[in-house]
C-alpha cells in the first residue's frame, strides 16, 4: 500500500504544480493599474519672446510714405492635427470588460490605439489585438481571421497607448480585442470599424 501512496502523492503534487503554473488562479484576485498620458504629435504653441530680448514698444522712426507691399500676402499652411479614426466601447467576452478603445492618426503620421478607463480581469498572457472579427462574437473566434498584434496588455485597468505598426493594413478590421494567448479566448472586445 505504501508503495502506491508515495508515487501517487508525487503525481498529485506534480499535477498541482502544472495546474497552478498553467491556470495561475491567483490572477482572479490580482490587478494592475496604469495611467499613461495621451499621445499627441500636434505641435506646441509658439513660445513668447524670451525675457531679455529687446522688444520695441514704439517704432523708432515714423515713415512719411506707406511701405510698398512685396506681392500677395500668403496664408500660412494649416497645422496638421491628430485625427480620430475609430472609437468603440468595450463589451464582455469571456470576462467582464469595460472602457473605450480609440484609434487615432497623429499629426506626424503615427497611428495609436488608446485604451481609456479599461477595466478587465487580470489573466495570464494577455495581449492587445485589432481583428477583422465582429465585436461581441464568439470569444474564441478572434484568431480565426486577420489581426494585428499590438503587444502585451500593460495593465488590466487604466489608460494606455499602443503604437500601431506603420506597415499594418487597418482597412477591414472591426474590433479591438483583449486576447489571452494561453487559452485562445477574448476577455473583452470593442467595435472600431476601420
Amino acid at each position: 500500500m505504501r508503495r502506491l501512496l508515495v508515487p501517487g502523492a508525487a503525481a498529485a503534487v506534480l499535477a498541482l504544480a502544472v495546474g497552478l503554473a498553467l491556470f495561475q488562479p491567483w490572477r482572479l484576485f490580482t490587478s494592475s493599474t496604469i495611467d499613461e498620458a495621451e499621445l499627441s504629435a500636434a505641435p506646441e504653441p509658439a513660445a513668447s519672446t524670451p525675457s531679455g530680448d529687446p522688444t520695441p514698444s514704439e517704432p523708432t522712426s515714423t515713415p512719411s510714405e506707406p511701405t510698398p507691399s512685396h506681392g500677395p500676402t500668403r496664408t500660412p499652411k494649416p497645422t496638421p492635427k491628430d485625427l480620430e479614426l475609430a472609437r468603440g466601447d468595450f463589451e464582455d467576452a469571456e470576462h467582464g470588460t469595460s472602457g473605450e478603445a480609440v484609434i487615432r492618426k497623429l499629426a506626424d503620421g503615427r497611428r495609436v490605439l488608446r485604451l481609456v478607463d479599461l477595466d478587465t480581469s487580470d489573466g495570464p498572457d494577455l495581449h492587445v489585438w485589432i481583428t477583422d472579427q465582429p465585436s461581441g462574437g464568439a470569444w474564441d473566434s478572434y484568431d480565426d481571421g486577420r489581426y494585428v498584434k499590438l503587444g502585451v496588455l500593460k495593465a488590466n485597468r487604466g489608460n494606455q497607448n499602443y503604437e500601431i505598426p506603420a506597415d499594418a493594413e487597418l482597412s477591414g478590421l472591426t474590433s479591438v480585442v483583449i486576447w489571452c494567448d494561453r487559452f485562445n479566448v477574448a476577455f473583452g472586445t470593442a467595435p472600431v470599424d476601420l
